[in-house]
């Protein structure tokens, strides 16, 4: 028999949710960003399920751009992180996937030899983030050379925003970028998730929502219901196991909890080998036969723990929902001192995924 537990992803919600970030930037090109495997989602699956109205995709890596188009995806894909090599170039003109440029000796690789037909690139311009981009006094003469090459279709600049998400907002950064960006006459691509809702000055002609896409909210002051977005992702798993518990007995490794009083608890088949977080707190939200309730002591390898003792009707199979519609993913990061994304991504490809 299959170990209970499994992730379903609901592809009607992330249509929602793309539908719905689109419109916050009204009416501007919007890629999905499917990164990470769609932030655990599934990238060819998201990407199927965007295929009719999506405006593009923006990924990682070459491996998984290619799949798309194998698959028959024909919007315009974007590598945020552009080739990693000369023949990541060759492989971008013969696929027609366009990439970013944040480096000298990116353009060196596309100053060598021939391709099939030109490459689409977009500038990336280091705005304040310090990740990756030229910076903004270099920005005329890194285009001056990609101009000055035949084989190259130079279509956009970019940059990306370290604190959309939070009080200091993009100002900085925006003040640094957009007078390059306005002068270089390309279409301009800027805004993450953070910035589609909270910085319509920075729109450009291009957003790239991400997280949104899966209903989880960018901000730390509210979840994704709350931004309008649905849940995509749920995790759930079984109860395996009951146990009675009297006043002062402990729970699982290390005795992170201790009774304070007669409890019943249930054993879930899930732990953070699964991808669960192991440094969960006690009372971490669940949802058990329709009841909120939470997790006691630690998170082991292939099992948690969750308090029965006002869920009479729970037992052995009964369901219990870790993060979904009824238990946001953005509490259970809080309660182990992490965010939304994390969780996404890490859930292990041992666990089943489901799709509707």
């Amino acid at each position: 028999m299959t170990r209970p537990i499994r992730v379903e992803i609901n592809h009607s919600a992330l249509r929602h949710n793309y539908l719905h970030s689109r419109q916050q930037a009204a009416g501007r090109a919007a890629l999905a960003v499917i990164k990470a495997d769609a932030y655990g989602h599934g990238a060819l699956g998201c990407a199927l399920a965007l295929a009719d109205i999506a405006d593009g995709f923006a990924l990682l890596n070459i491996e998984d751009a290619i799949a798309l188009r194998k698959a028959g995806i024909q919007q315009p894909i974007t590598l945020l992180e552009g080739p990693f090599d000369r023949t990541e170039v060759e492989a971008m003109a013969e696929y027609r996937i366009a990439g970013a440029i944040h480096s000298s000796h990116q353009i060196a690789w596309l100053q060598e030899g021939s391709l099939p037909q030109p490459v689409e690139v977009w500038l990336k311009i280091n705005s304040g983030m310090n990740r990756l981009g030229f910076r903004p006094e270099q920005a005329s003469h890194v285009m001056q050379q990609l101009h000055a090459l035949p084989q190259v279709k130079l279509s956009t600049i970019m940059t990306h925003f370290s604190t959309a998400d939070d009080d200091r907002g993009v100002a900085t950064q925006w003040q640094r970028f957009a007078p390059v960006a306005t002068a270089s006459g390309l279409a301009i691509s800027a805004a993450n998730s953070a910035a589609v809702f909270r910085h319509p000055h920075t729109h450009g002609a291009i957003v790239r929502p991400g997280i949104t896409l899966y209903g989880c909210s960018p901000f730390a002051d509210c979840h994704g219901a709350a931004l309008g977005l649905q849940t995509t992702m749920t995790l759930s798993a079984d109860i395996i196991a009951i146990q009675q518990l009297q006043a002062g007995e402990g729970v699982g490794y290390g005795i992170q909890f201790q009774a304070d009083r007669p409890m019943r608890i249930g054993i879930v088949a899930c732990g953070y080998a699964d991808g669960y977080p192991r440094i969960a707190a006690n009372g971490t939200p669940v949802m058990v036969a329709g009841q909120r309730s939470g997790t006691v002591g630690r998170v082991s390898m292939d099992m948690l723990v969750v308090d029965l003792t006002h869920i009479p009707a729970a037992t052995i199979g009964s369901r219990v929902e870790l993060w979904g519609p009824n238990i946001a993913i953005e509490a259970v990061a809080a309660a182990a001192g992490t965010i939304g994304y994390e969780l996404m991504c890490a859930i292990a490809p041992r666990v089943p995924r489901l799709s509707s």
